[in-house]
């Protein structure tokens, strides 16, 4: 029905979710309708014309060219959610390791192979210098209330921890899957004050950029321990690591390695592995399969992270679907023009997002490409489907 590329190793449970609706799905597709992706790079990607969405098995975005996307009508969706169990998990992990020195600890041991009958007595001497506190009693702050930042937060609770939050965007969703015992923050400045552990679950946007960096960390308490599962721009490498030599920050967790960080003291630095479980992988793919294939199918937007969600149960003979920006008049502009033509409406959504609007209407007969081209000619019209 639809041809689907897929870029990096999808999960055969996404691909099987459009096979089993008759799409052809492979990396060597032509002229794909969608994309099914990963983490490939597309900001040099040149995009076929036929090209209408592109849906990324996963959180993070900064792959995408979404502003470009939205100025050719192609519709990005990710998958938010579908790895927090995973990352969450990856994290508690986190906050032990930051805690105590298990990774120095089995390097060491290892060390003492070949000392045989000595190794029980030089363990014994040894363990002192791994030692670390517990996180039971201490305070964690995490900045983002997400998905993953929900399980967090409800996750060290049962732990005996005590909880700030910050998310000046929570859903009412996240909102609903928290914990009332999270202790909610107006403020940065509360979670750098207040936590012993920090944990950032943010996406990388303008604002989130350097997020964390000299004048926040000069605000935290001595010999804070900070987790990153957002991305490696959130926080300043050049501020960490001078924080990290100063014993400012007592250790750094983090799953986006670099250059910089790597040459810091006391960083534990992960291959960003934080979502790569079967399960995740799998949840993730179904995830997007599913947006992607009911984009293509019926005009639904949901997930998309460069255009307005919207969604209508199916009416009427044909479904006219409208990317454009958003502009005064434009849905009256396109409605005369159906009206017009004596041309009846069943049913129809407008939903605006920043510059952008979509708009979907339901027809009482089948227009014909005429019409659709007409539409497109309009100015501030980006895209136009009839389905």
């Amino acid at each position: 029905m639809y041809n689907i590329k897929t870029m990096n190793s999808i999960s055969l449970a996404g691909i099987e979710v459009l096979e089993r609706k008759g799409c052809k799905v492979g990396k060597d597709v032509a002229k794909p309708e969608g994309m099914l992706i990963r983490s490939a790079d597309l900001h040099e990607y040149e995009f076929n014309d036929e090209l209408l969405a592109i849906a990324r098995a996963g959180a993070g975005y900064n792959n995408i060219p979404i502003e470009d996307c939205a100025e050719k009508g192609i519709v990005v969706f990710n998958s938010p959610g579908a790895n927090a169990q995973a990352v969450m998990e990856q994290e508690i992990c986190s906050l032990v390791m930051s805690s105590r020195d298990v990774l120095g600890a089995i390097d060491w041991v290892r060390s003492i192979a070949g000392e045989g009958e000595n190794i029980p007595k030089l363990v014994e001497k040894g363990k002192s210098s791994f030692a670390g506190p517990e996180i039971m009693g201490k305070t964690l702050g995490v900045i983002g209330l997400g998905a993953v930042g929900a399980l967090v937060a409800n996750a060290a609770l049962e732990l005996g921890m005590t909880v700030y939050g910050y998310d000046p965007f929570m859903s009412v969703e996240a909102a609903w899957q928290l914990s009332r015992s999270v202790i909610h923050c107006d403020t940065l400045d509360e979670i750098f004050r207040n936590s012993d552990y920090i944990s950032l679950n943010v996406p990388y946007t303008e604002t989130t950029h350097h997020l964390i960096n000299a004048q926040s960390l000069r605000k935290m308490k001595d010999g804070v321990r900070i987790i990153n599962e957002s991305r490696a721009e959130v926080v300043n490498d050049e501020a960490m690591a001078i924080a990290l030599d100063r014993g400012k920050v007592a250790k750094y967790v983090t799953d986006f390695p670099n250059e910089t960080i790597l040459k810091a003291p006391n960083v534990i630095a992960m291959p960003h592995l934080g979502a790569c479980t079967p399960e995740s992988e799998d949840r993730c793919a179904v995830m997007a399969a599913r947006e992607l294939y009911d984009y293509l199918l019926n005009g639904n937007i949901k997930n998309s992270v460069n255009l307005p969600n919207a969604s209508l149960s199916r009416m009427g003979v044909c479904r006219l679907c409208v990317i454009h920006h958003n502009v005064p008049r434009m849905i009256t502009r396109i409605l005369d023009f159906i009206s017009d033509r004596n041309i009846n409406v069943e049913h129809m959504i407008n939903k605006p997002r920043d510059k952008y609007a979509y708009t979907i209407v339901d027809l009482s007969e089948r227009i014909g490409k005429e019409v659709a081209d007409a539409i497109l000619a309009m100015d501030d019209v980006i895209r136009v489907r009839v389905i």
